[in-house]
């Protein structure tokens, strides 16, 4: 039961307030002055302090000072009459929620202390929020959700071993950094972690990327260099995005994961692979393995161990705690003393479907705390998506006759600007693959520069 503590020299006036809030079934302490009332607050606390501000001894205003030293988190409400209105604006500077004029008009008093109720409550809430952060089994994870304590069962079941990993979820679920927590908690950590975006690098160097090539391998190869596999050694290798291979570094891969030997590029060596490999894809595998796009005893090879990691839709219990871990960092980041979200904000973040998944979520905090100017970020200031209520895509329209080579382009660079420039996120929102549009955005660039 929320408490109200109520602060005014004059008698009858205590007890006019403490029928009224007790009918709104709130408890009421009472105090004649502000040292009985700061005493109050030191002993028994309160959830919001509503007091005169002309009193003898301790001034109203001189007690919000002292209440923000004790106990910075009770919301403070001063009664004020009409000619001190501007010491009540004052109070307010100092902290105070609010203030209402005397004659009291009882609606008026009560709908202000339930908003200073409210705020009271969001800050309590924002605190155990950033208390249940702080006592997470690991930092860099968020979530306590069924879903998320499954998934961290098995990754810390499956991290001591040297088996390959298949990490299987949507884009932005944070699959890479799960790969991140594996590689910490195995024998390796000692190790580096190598990380490659197989969808990021063209088809022609991805070889070269992976193996190293020797001087005068191909055109342009003018000193040894060694791959990834090399700056893995007695670590971990992390494919990202794996199914974006080409078939022809997948043999050789496999090759390495069978007997564990590679060359160079050009090469004769004979080399030993030294590494923990784990692949990470947001497409479903076995449907890439039956339309020959997979090899699939590569598949093999790496599914040795799935760990799949489920989308926010599917842990929605965790939308409050990842917003509160990303709006403290982005606060801090960016120098702002906010200290949470309002419960519109957060009830909104909570019926979003977020198609970005945490990505998504993360994007749009940082967005909101660079846009708030108040120390709780509000619903106006959440991408338009969100405040509607949609999950889905938005819609384009084309004139008739439109050359196919603009549709494509307009509908790519399109769907990157709602994904925040996720290429893998846009390519699997347009059925094609990531490689195509890192490979189109290649074509416009060169375009560009020809005219």
């Amino acid at each position: 039961m929320p408490k109200i503590l109520v602060v005014d020299d004059e008698a009858a006036n205590r007890v006019t307030l403490e029928r009224i809030l007790r009918r709104e079934g709130w408890e009421v302490v009472q105090a004649p002055d502000g040292r009985q009332a700061l005493e109050l607050v030191r002993t028994q606390g309160a959830d919001v302090v509503v007091s005169d501000l002309n009193m003898p001894g301790m001034s109203g205003l001189e007690l919000l000072r002292a209440t923000r030293e004790v106990s910075p988190d009770i919301e403070f409400v001063v009664m004020t009459a009409y000619g001190t209105v501007e010491t009540a604006v004052e109070a307010m500077k100092d902290g105070a929620y609010d203030f209402v004029t005397k004659p009291l008009k009882r609606r008026e008093l009560v709908n202000t202390l339930r908003k200073a109720l409210e705020k009271r409550g969001l800050i309590l809430e924002n605190k155990r929020l950033r208390k249940a952060l702080e006592q997470a089994p690991s930092q860099s994870v968020v979530g306590s959700s069924p879903a998320m304590r499954q998934v961290m069962e098995e990754l810390q079941q499956v991290a001591p071993s040297d088996a390959s990993i298949l990490l299987d979820g949507e884009s932005g679920t944070g699959k890479s950094l799960m790969a991140r927590l594996i590689h910490e908690r195995s024998m390796r950590s000692g190790g580096r972690l190598i990380t490659v975006n197989c969808a990021a690098i063209p088809e022609a160097l991805l070889e070269s990327e992976l193996f190293g090539h020797e001087a005068g391998a191909f055109t342009g190869a003018i000193a040894r260099k060694q791959g990834r596999f090399d700056l893995a050694r007695s670590g971990t290798l992390f494919l990202d995005e794996v199914t974006e291979m080409p078939l022809s570094v997948q043999v050789k891969l496999l090759r390495v994961l069978q007997e564990g030997e590679y060359e160079r590029v050009g090469g004769t060596q004979t080399l030993q692979a030294d590494v923990r490999v784990l692949a990470a894809t947001n497409r479903n595998i076995q449907e890439e393995v039956a339309a020959g796009r997979f090899r699939e005893d590569l598949y093999y090879r790496l599914n040795v161990i799935q760990l799949r990691v489920p989308a926010l839709r599917e842990r929605p219990e965790d939308i409050p705690l990842l917003a509160a871990h990303f709006l403290g960092h982005y606060a801090e980041k960016n120098r702002k003393d906010i200290r949470g979200l309002t419960p519109e904000t957060l009830d909104m973040l909570s019926a979003y479907r977020w198609p970005g998944n945490v990505r998504e979520l993360e994007n749009a905090i940082e967005r909101a705390v660079v846009l708030s100017r108040k120390d709780l970020v509000e619903p106006e200031q959440l991408p338009p998506a969100v405040r509607q209520g949609k999950g889905g895509r938005p819609q384009l329209t084309f004139t008739v006759g439109t050359p196919i080579k603009l549709v494509e382009r307009r509908m790519i660079e399109e769907t990157l600007r709602h994904t925040d420039g996720d290429k893998t996120l846009t390519a699997n929102l347009l059925g094609i693959t990531a490689r195509t549009i890192y490979r189109r955005e290649a074509e416009w660039k060169q375009e560009q520069e020809l005219t």
